[in-house]
């Protein structure tokens, strides 16, 4: 397997097709390769998406000898578990509850707060009544809290 080789490839396929490459996995062995994709965007990602990519991934692995064992590819969303990661991410969840770890002056922080607006790469956190300007590269971990 030519895993830097491989791992360039998904990136520049994911890219092109405009979609965010979050995190590639490759696990297992020489009896079963698993190669695990998530994508996202600044929309939404539905299975048409993920299968679409898949396509297009499993037919360049073939076409260019990226793995030379059996292989399972996996293409999905990153799902409401995974923080976020890339500032596009958080376009789509304007308006949404998130729970944050942020640096502010070398100090650690924490934040429950809605996502009010985007300001080029600053976030607006707060309500009508207080808001807060936080740095995208401050940012140490996000989760979208969902509510029922």
């Amino acid at each position: 397997m030519k895993k830097v080789q491989l791992l360039a490839k998904i990136e520049e396929i994911v890219t092109s097709q405009g979609f965010l490459p979050i995190e590639i996995v490759i696990r297992g062995d020489n009896h079963l390769r698993i190669v695990e994709v998530f994508i996202d965007s600044e929309k939404s990602v539905n299975a048409d998406d993920c299968s679409a990519i898949s396509r297009i991934i499993n037919d360049t692995i073939d076409s260019e000898d990226l793995i030379d064992s059996n292989f399972r590819l996996d293409v999905s969303s990153p799902g409401v578990d995974r923080p976020l990661k890339f500032l596009e991410q958080y376009k789509k969840h304007i308006n949404r509850k998130f729970e944050l770890d942020y640096t502010e002056r070398n100090e650690a922080k924490k934040l429950t707060a809605k996502l009010i607006r985007i300001e080029d790469d600053k976030l607006v956190f707060g309500d009508s009544k207080l808001e807060q300007l936080i740095d995208f590269k401050n940012i140490n971990k996000a989760k979208v809290l969902i509510s029922f």
